[in-house]
């Protein structure tokens, strides 16, 4: 893959795509937007991002290449969001953490269609956010979020369903 913008994607002139230096892409899908000040850094692992049709990020919302970011259709991402797939190494506190590299991977982020997702929300590597669930406000997501379920909190647990 190569990095591809859909010709109907808005992107703000104020936002900051990076061009990977390690060989990983991003493609953006049809009609989707990148709002003022939205950050995709291609760092930390080997991983493509992958955004569908219909998505918006919004203003201050950083996206991390590190071990991969998949992102369905009709997505909605709130402001000052971090999306992180992966982790620093920590183990060794006789070697400062910055030394140490990164986790194994615990498999990328993994958006699917239909999702929304609240201001201020961090996503950690290995997070799967299942068709049409959402993810309130200040919510820390690290694993598997069920299908069309209403979670929040820190980290992240089911309060309901979507009707």
């Amino acid at each position: 893959m190569a990095n591809f913008f859909h010709e109907s994607c808005k992107i703000s002139d104020l936002a900051s795509i990076e061009i990977s230096t390690r060989g990983t892409d991003t493609s953006i899908g049809a009609f989707s937007v990148v709002d003022d000040f939205v950050k995709i850094k291609h760092v930390g692992g080997s991983g493509n991002i992958v955004i569908g049709s219909y998505v918006y990020i919004n203003s201050g919302t950083v996206l991390y290449s590190g071990n991969g970011i998949k992102v369905g259709d009709n997505v909605l991402i709130g402001p000052n969001c971090s999306i992180t797939p992966t982790n620093h190494e920590f183990g060794n506190r006789n070697k400062p953490i910055r030394e140490q590299g990164f986790k194994q991977s615990k498999g990328g982020i993994i958006i699917e269609d239909d999702v929304w997702i609240g201001a201020n929300v961090v996503i950690l590597d290995g997070a799967i956010i299942r068709r049409g669930a959402i993810i309130g406000a200040n919510s820390l997501v690290n694993s598997e979020i069920e299908e069309y379920s209403i979670n929040y909190g820190t980290p992240s647990r089911k309060i309901g369903y979507r009707e």
